[in-house]
């Protein structure tokens, strides 16, 4: 079946029509599967969109994909200037069917493309495993505050031959 659902996951370039299926993904995804590994205060915390022309404007300042299935938003990624996966969500209804493993490859291709031979990230607890599975290492552990709150996660990092 995953190798079936795998061949259907679509990934294709952020649009500025795709705002708010970005922050309903990101939202659903804190909320519904990121609440196991975080506090109900943690996940209030950081489970907000302020400021949506601002979110907007962010996905299209970088190169930022979506993953479709049957024409559903599923999951979106980007990459900053400097190397770093900076978000990347799974619709909670789709977990575990290689969307995640699809918008990480495609990063991969535009990081390699651009000669980056090291990306990096700041992986939530959630996202730390999945991380750690596609050959990502934690170089340290932090604390981000967000809204008064301190959310922990990990810097990692990949290098590339």
């Amino acid at each position: 079946m995953a190798v079936l659902m795998d061949e259907r996951i679509l990934i294709r370039p952020y649009v500025p029509g795709d705002v708010d299926a970005t922050i309903e993904i990101f939202l659903r995804s804190i909320r519904e599967v990121s609440s196991k590994d975080y506090s109900a205060a943690e996940i209030a915390a950081w489970a907000k969109v302020e400021d949506r022309a601002l979110w907007a404007e962010r996905r299209m300042s970088r190169p930022a994909w979506m993953a479709e299935i049957a024409g559903n938003a599923v999951g979106f990624s980007d990459l900053t200037s400097d190397g770093c996966l900076d978000m990347m969500f799974v619709h909670p209804g789709y977990q575990g069917i290689g969307v995640a493993t699809r918008l990480l490859g495609r990063v991969e291709e535009e990081a390699l493309r651009l000669g980056f031979r090291r990306i990096y990230t700041e992986a939530s607890r959630t996202a730390r495993p999945f991380f750690e599975r596609k050959g990502f290492r934690v170089i340290t552990r932090q604390t981000v505050e967000k809204r008064g709150q301190g959310l922990e996660n990990f810097l990692m990092e990949k290098f590339y031959a």
